[in-house]
């Protein structure tokens, strides 16, 4: 029963890390209908900004306020001089862009900082083990990602619900061009959504830097989970991300523990078994 209860918090924070990550994800699609694949380059950025920064500064909260900024600016910038170009003409070029974009940025990474992984330091104060059912211990860094997740899901909530920001995006979604005659910039909304969901991303790739350090590869590893999270969730659907980012990650933590050649599969199945019952996925709505 302990090893039970145990991989059970392992999966649940996993998968607050996932919707950390899947969150900006689709919210960018929710807003923009833009599959941004360059989302994932985003992620490894924000760790391997954060491992510059640390090397000369030496602090990781300030790596965990500098480094998100630094990716957002980056997102923005995608946006406006490379993805806004090709939006028009579908889904097929963006595609193509963004996924241009992830392979370039993955060797520039393996250029500037080299391919193999790398450590972040994490902060101090989480460092070392908590007791546990008595007998066993629990990483301290793994309660922070559980809190820390924990904390931007319901950031997120309160902007998109309790906020003007929010009521403008909400509506944005329903019916863009009604807002933009009402007077709201839309484009610059969706500007700025899209530089919050690159900062996401970089916040994912921060706080799962110490946890399992920093690699070329890190950002194709969570593209696949990150796609089944949104596909599972419904695409656009806040909710459904939180919701399947959950299914997952317990899905693969007890996966690993009871039959580990097998473990990725669970997360198709789980995949194909939804999409059966709700083709438009959990929260997914028609269009």
């Amino acid at each position: 029963m302990e090893i039970y209860i145990s991989q059970a918090i392992h999966g649940i924070t996993y998968g607050m890390l996932l919707f950390l990550v899947a969150s900006g994800f689709t919210l960018v699609f929710g807003l923009m209908n833009i599959l941004n694949v360059a989302h994932f380059a985003f992620y490894m950025l924000g760790a391997y900004f954060a491992y510059t920064i640390s090397h000369y500064v030496g602090n990781f909260w300030v790596c965990l306020v500098v480094s998100p900024i630094m990716v957002g600016v980056l997102g923005l910038l995608t946006e406006r001089f490379l993805i806004r170009k090709v939006h028009k003409e579908g889904h097929e070029p963006e595609l193509l862009l963004t996924f241009g974009l992830f392979f370039i940025s993955v060797e520039a990474v393996s250029i500037i900082w080299g391919p193999a992984s790398i450590p972040l330091q994490g902060p101090e104060i989480f460092e070392g083990v908590v007791p546990f059912l008595g007998r066993k211990t629990f990483p301290l860094y793994r309660l922070f990602i559980l809190g820390f997740s924990f904390f931007v899901a319901l950031g997120m909530a309160v902007m998109l619900f309790c906020t003007r920001i929010g009521i403008l995006i909400r509506a944005t979604v329903a019916d863009a061009d009604m807002v933009n005659a009402l007077g709201t910039n839309t484009q610059a909304l969706f500007t700025g959504v899209f530089a919050i969901g690159s900062a996401l991303a970089g916040i994912g790739g921060i706080i799962v830097a110490p946890f399992l350090s920093a690699h070329p590869a890190m950002g194709m590893d969570m593209l696949l989970d990150c796609f089944v999270v949104v596909i599972v969730g419904g695409f656009g659907s806040l909710r459904g991300a939180f919701l399947s980012s959950l299914m997952i990650g317990t899905l693969h933590s007890f996966g690993v523990l009871l039959i580990p050649r097998l473990a990725m599969v669970f997360q198709f199945l789980l995949m194909a078994v939804v999409l059966s019952i709700r083709p438009t996925g959990l929260f997914g709505e028609k269009e």
